[in-house]
Parts: C-alpha cells; structure tokens; sequence
C-alpha cells in the first residue's frame, strides 16, 4: 500500500483553473476530477499566479540560447540614450565585488562605435625600433593575463557633491565606478615587441570613437600593470566597454584606460590634448589647479541600508558597501552609526585585491531612533578617506574630479533611508 502523504504535502493547495483557461481548453476539464495527468496536460494554460504559487505543480520554461535574469531582478543602469555623457553603476542592487558587465558604467564622448573586429588593428608607433601594427586576432597570440580592478570615473561623485539631494541612490552618488575580471595582453610586453627607444617617456593612447579621445600615459605606469584587454568577466568586451579592445590603467582616472583602442604613439612629451587641459584638470584653491592628477583616491560607500531602501523592523541589520582606492590594497573600513560620534572596524568579508572594489560589512543593532550612517576607508599607502569639510580645505568648494569625501546616509524613525550628503 502507497504510504500516505505527509500533512505539510498533503494540506498544500493545488493549483486552480480560471474560467478562462477553461474556455481556451474548449472545456473539456470542465467537471472532470482534477488528476495530476490532467493537471500536467494543461499547464500551459494555467494563470500565472498559479505558478507563481507552486512551481513544483508547473513545468519550467524551456531554456534559451543566452541565460537572463528573473523577471523579479530588473537591476539597470541609467540614464540610457546617452551619447555624450554617463549612466551608472546601480551597487545598491548589485552583490560582492565583480560588477556585471552589462552594468559597469559608461562614459561617452560622441557615442558608441561599431567596429567590425575582423577589420579594427592597434597600431604602435613613434619612438620605437619597429613600429608595428596588430589585428586582434595577433594579440590574443601573445600570453594572456587576467586581473580584477576596477575603473572609476574621475567625475564620479560630483553630482551628488555639488547637487546633493535626499532621493540619491548609491546609483546616483557614485555609480561611476565599476569592478571586473579583465583579460588582455601586457603593455608591456607589446612596448618589449616594438623596441621602445630610451628617450621616449610617455605613450599618446587615442580611441576609434568619434570624440577620437586621446590621453597621454606615463611610460613608467605602462610598464608597470598596464593592460590592452580583449575580455571582461569571461566574454569580450561590450561595445559600450571598449569592443573590440581597450587601456586599462588600473588605479587611474577612467577617461585614460582609452575604449576603442586603435593608436599607441611612443613620444618624449605628453600631448597636452584637449582632455588634458580643457578637461581632467582640478582647480585647487588659492587659484592654482593639479594637472595630470591621474591616481584615484581611497573612497568607501555604504550600499545597504541606503535610498530608495527601508528597515522594516528594529533589531540587528547588516551595514554593507563597497571601498577601493588607485593607491592599493584597501586595509580597513571603519563604520559609524551614530553620525561620526563613534567607530567601529567593519570586516572585509572575502578579503581585499589591490586596485580592487573591497566589500565591508558590519552588523549594526538598530534601536529604533533617527541616525546617521557613514563609512570611512583606509588603504596600504596610509591615506585615509577624508570628512567633506577636510576635503573642502584642501581641494576648494567645487571640485570636478576626483571627489572622495565620507558619504552619509540618513535613517529615520519609521525606517526611511535618504542620503544626507557628503
């Protein structure tokens, strides 16, 4: 005899048929005892809200040739239609460090190209031995190299700084950096290949886009971790990224890892480009301003609990968020919860890369009462995330680049989070 059962099974509620699959079914269930054959025959017609009850008692959809998210996940970045400017990373929906590639952040100039990449060659030339030319198909000849770093926008922050408003998201305050796996080719093992001249001490690396954007790289960072990248998260690069190939400077400001890669010029002198005097300069006060101020600081930024989030109840809640920094290896994450009155050392739960996103996480008991939340981060050159009003002192009221000041995160009494500036 068939074992009964058991009463948790047994009490589950089966799934229901509307009138309407009734009528697409020609009602030939109608009055009929509903079988588990029966049920199976006509599954496709049951309203969805049955399935979403039970997906046990509903075959799955059949798979497809690329895999999406659920239809509950609808992470994305924004604003779209942008062609010259950005859209942005969305953190406070995203998990660990690897962002996903369709979701790093853009920056465009003019648009984004279509290049054909059985036609696209990066040629290098100027003060070397042998100028060369490579197709895409000869670089991913040369060994292969992967590294996880992450670019970050020298923009990134400004809105939220001069503009600051409640109703930012972690997307809005600093959605311009990103962190990915990449794979490409050393710079300078193609620099080796080319014969570099010993007076040369910059590279011009200039893009296909139609800004035809140029930037001017120290010969010492090329041959230091520069990398000519192909693939991102295991995939080619996006279009939106760089497809076909791209710079990759970790730790510098993001307009200089040049997308569309198609030019690199070996020269004694930087270029002193339309990018490098117009744009990417920081005014200081006292009416002096950095140029070439290439390496991005140490930043951390709280991603949960955040706007548009809410705390549904008193008790424990995990604090969580993001830091990195262009120096280094992250070495801290200090978190407070009580608006800087105190702090406390957050953990790195899975450790920290150098030139990396470094996830933090602190378990926080929330009373119940309105407070402040903030975050500070620490990295292996010493440098220590700075309070807007430090950062003010030293880099004037407006800044364009390079913000890096502590973010606050305001929680009222009924649980409600907006951002409080920073």
């Amino acid at each position: 005899m068939e074992a009964p059962l058991p009463e948790e099974l047994s009490a589950a509620p089966r799934p229901t048929l509307s009138r309407r699959a009734l009528v697409r079914t020609g009602g030939l269930i109608a009055g009929a005892a509903l079988t588990p054959s029966l049920v199976r025959a006509v599954t496709r017609q049951v309203d969805s809200t049955s399935a979403l009850a039970d997906p046990t008692r509903v075959p799955g959809v059949a798979s497809d040739s690329l895999g999406t998210r659920s239809a509950f996940e609808t992470p994305r970045l924004s604003p779209v239609g942008v062609t010259g400017g950005s859209s942005w990373t969305p953190h406070h929906l995203l998990h660990g460090t690897i962002t996903p590639a369709d979701l790093h952040f853009q920056r465009h100039h003019n648009g984004i190209p279509v290049i054909d990449p059985a036609r696209h060659t990066l040629t290098i030339h100027g003060l070397v031995e042998r100028p060369l030319e490579f197709t895409l198909e000869e670089l991913r000849r040369f060994p292969s190299v992967t590294r996880t770093y992450f670019i970050e926008c020298s923009g990134n922050g400004g809105r939220a700084w001069n503009n600051p408003k409640p109703d930012m998201s972690p997307q809005v305050v600093e959605g311009l950096t990103s962190n990915s796996e990449w794979t490409g080719v050393a710079m300078s093992t193609l620099l080796r290949a080319v014969g570099v001249k010993s007076s040369a001490s910059w590279v011009v690396a200039e893009g296909s886009d139609a800004a035809v954007m140029a930037r001017s790289v120290p010969m010492s960072k090329m041959l230091d971790d520069a990398l000519v990248v192909y693939a991102q998260n295991g995939e080619a690069l996006r279009p939106g990224n760089g497809y076909p190939i791209r710079l990759l400077l970790p730790g510098f400001e993001g307009n200089m890892s040049v997308k569309w890669l198609r030019r690199l010029e070996v020269v004694d002198q930087p270029l002193m480009s339309r990018e490098e005097t117009s744009k990417y300069t920081d005014p200081l006060p006292g009416g002096k301003a950095r140029q070439f101020s290439f390496v991005m600081d140490v930043k951390s930024l709280i991603t949960s609990p955040s706007y548009p989030g809410q705390l549904a109840e008193k008790g424990w809640h995990a604090v969580r968020g993001i830091a990195w920094s262009g120096r280094g290896r992250i070495t801290r994450v200090d978190v407070s919860t009580d608006g800087g009155r105190s702090w406390h050392e957050a953990t790195l739960p899975n450790g920290a890369l150098p030139l990396a996103h470094t996830r933090f996480e602190h378990l926080w008991q929330w009373d119940g009462r309105a407070t402040r939340l903030l975050s500070r981060a620490f990295d292996e050159s010493g440098a220590v995330q700075p309070t807007a009003d430090e950062y003010r002192r030293a880099r004037g009221n407006a800044p364009g680049y390079h913000y890096s000041a502590i973010r606050a995160w305001d929680v009222a009494a009924d649980g409600t989070v907006t951002f409080g500036g920073g």
